[in-house]
């Protein structure tokens, strides 16, 4: 396996049994994602960033890929756990130039942000009706691409590389120490990839997002409403990434009860591998 840093060991967050129950409630685990879009030169904006924010689907947390039957991807085995949700995008949008441009790295070019890395800062809400819970997650996001792996040689991986895997290694427990060295970071990425639809796998061969309809483009490879089988075709691989979000705050907002209602604050100590937990006013 590539490597994994692993120098601080985080704790199981004490948030995190409440959260996955209240998540299993949900017909589809939706959440808002929002990250920060560099302002356009002339803008009239006081930040150089401007607030961006879309719908989207939690596949669970990183390294535990939710179990379908209908997923014919080769699986890692059951080797860690994390409280790190994980959701797929298309490297065309614009979440990957938003997690690289706003990272300490700063790469703010289509072109320098086609590779794993990132780690803008974001957050994530659920609303969670049938609970009334509110559940708000902040924290960096990192972009898992083809590059993850790459021919093994650890000499050869980018800088993005051995950001992610250091940032997200370090969130990733153990459960399972006798198998960790055939756990695969580019194994558990097509997994992502087959616990897809095949329509949805097909809308990484969509036309390039948010582009007028009448501009030119690879019509050749490119069409709306395709469905993909193959988990290694071309053209969807190339445009499919995971996002990773790395928690460092969590809380919970219950309004069940007015008379009782109480935000629960969390927040990750890096020093320690431990979360802090404060009961607040709602």
């Amino acid at each position: 396996m590539a490597s994994t840093s692993h120098s601080t060991p985080s704790k199981p967050a004490p948030w995190r049994a409440d959260f996955l129950n209240h998540l299993s409630r949900m017909d589809s685990p939706e959440f808002v994602f929002s990250s920060l879009h560099a302002a356009p030169p002339g803008h009239r904006s006081p930040s150089p960033y401007l607030p961006r924010a879309r719908y989207c689907i939690m596949r669970g947390f990183w390294a535990e890929l939710p179990d379908n039957k209908h997923n014919n991807a080769p699986m890692n085995p059951r080797v860690y756990e994390s409280e790190m949700p994980a959701f797929t995008t298309d490297v065309r949008m614009n979440k990957p130039i938003e997690l690289f441009g706003s990272s300490s790295g700063k790469a703010d070019d289509q072109s320098l942000v086609q590779g794993s890395g990132g780690g803008g800062p974001c957050e994530a809400v659920w609303w969670v009706k049938d609970a009334m819970v509110q559940w708000r997650m902040k924290g960096e996001a990192f972009i898992v691409g083809n590059d993850v792996e790459g021919e093994g040689d650890q000499s050869k991986e980018s800088s993005g590389v051995r950001t992610l895997k250091s940032e997200v290694g370090s969130r990733m427990r153990v459960v399972n120490a006798e198998k960790e060295a055939e756990w695969s970071w580019k194994r558990e990425l097509t997994g992502h990839f087959g616990n897809n639809s095949p329509g949805l796998r097909g809308s990484f061969k969509n036309p390039p997002p948010g582009q007028p309809v009448d501009q030119p483009y690879d019509s050749k490879n490119l069409a709306i409403g395709q469905k993909v089988e193959d988990l290694e075709d071309p053209v969807a691989r190339a445009n499919f990434r995971v996002v990773i979000i790395k928690p460092e705050e969590m809380e919970s907002v219950d309004l069940s009860d007015p008379a009782k209602a109480r935000r629960q604050v969390y927040k990750f100590d890096e020093s320690s591998g431990e979360w802090t937990h404060t009961e607040c006013w709602p």
